[in-house]
């Protein structure tokens, strides 16, 4: 399995007993909807290793406990430490409407409610504390905001994402 075929489920982050189980720290807003899992793929090195669970379960409503096979003490599990895990893009759960996957929408033509045609979403900057559409347009870069009053649209037949700007934001881009 490669990379840029799975997504970032979440990171181990400590031991959980002597008998081998992990605490992960999960990236997801449901974190219930990854407790039946039967596998994971952990990076290690270059490489995406499957590894096999015996136990998934909530802790404390946003870490999941794992107990994974053939891992049944803390120095096996201490070796784990601090290794992302990731799951096939095929195992994402399916949004609907103007919920979207940032790995999703790149590529999708962006249209402005006043401005119409803006360019393409060639990517999506979440570095920052505001995640932000990164749009070119004519050799211009033009950064939107990602936030939910904004999207207005996700075509996803079209492949096109339709926004509402603030008043004076795309004009700066384009002046």
């Amino acid at each position: 399995m490669k990379r840029e075929d799975c997504f970032y489920l979440g990171t181990i982050v400590s031991k959980f007993s002597f008998k081998g189980e992990v605490l992960v720290k999960i990236d997801t807003d449901d974190p219930k909807t990854y407790t039946e899992l039967e596998s994971v793929f952990i990076a290690i090195g270059n490489e995406l290793v499957p590894f096999f669970m015996e136990k998934v379960r909530l802790h404390k409503s946003d870490l999941l406990r794992i107990k994974f096979e053939d891992i049944d003490d803390e120095p096996t599990a201490d070796a784990l430490m601090r290794t992302d895990l990731y799951l096939p893009l095929a195992a994402l759960p399916k949004l609907e409407g103007n919920k979207f996957y940032y790995h999703e929408v790149i590529g999708f033509t962006v249209e402005d409610v006043k401005h119409g045609h803006i360019g393409t979403l060639k990517s999506i900057n979440d570095a920052s504390s505001q995640p932000l559409f990164e749009i070119e347009s004519d050799e211009k870069q033009i950064l939107i905001p990602i936030h939910d009053e904004f999207i207005k649209e996700v075509d996803r037949d079209s492949k096109t994402l339709i926004v509402q700007t603030p008043e004076g934001l795309i004009d700066l881009y384009l002046e």
